[in-house]
């Protein structure tokens, strides 16, 4: 029977994706940091923007963290596959499922 490591990351009590490497595990935990400060920022800077949407855009923005980088740098970002809009939508609303989950625990 073989052994299997997992690097589970967590938010407040609630476990948020599974890997099996623990770089990509901390990649994904850093993500989610760069989100929440993301929107922390953009509540700031538009307080009437509400908070699923900003909760929406951070995830994209924290997701898409180089390119990103490199627009505000005045730069092209590096050509990359397009995402399907249905798998963007698809992980945003996972994402949001998973913060509902955790707000209501």
């Amino acid at each position: 029977m073989p052994v299997i490591v997992k690097y589970t990351v967590e938010r407040n009590g609630v476990e948020r994706m599974t890997f099996t490497s623990k770089q990509e595990a901390d990649a994904y935990d850093k993500m989610l940091d760069t989100a929440d400060l993301l929107q922390q920022w953009l509540v700031v800077v538009q307080p009437d923007l509400p908070e699923e949407t900003a909760e929406t855009l951070s995830l994209a923005m924290a997701k898409q963290r180089e390119e990103l980088t490199a627009l505000l740098s005045g730069k092209t970002p590096k050509a990359k596959a397009p995402l399907k809009s249905e798998d963007t939508e698809t992980a945003v609303k996972q994402e949001l499922s998973l913060v509902a989950n955790e707000k209501a625990a």
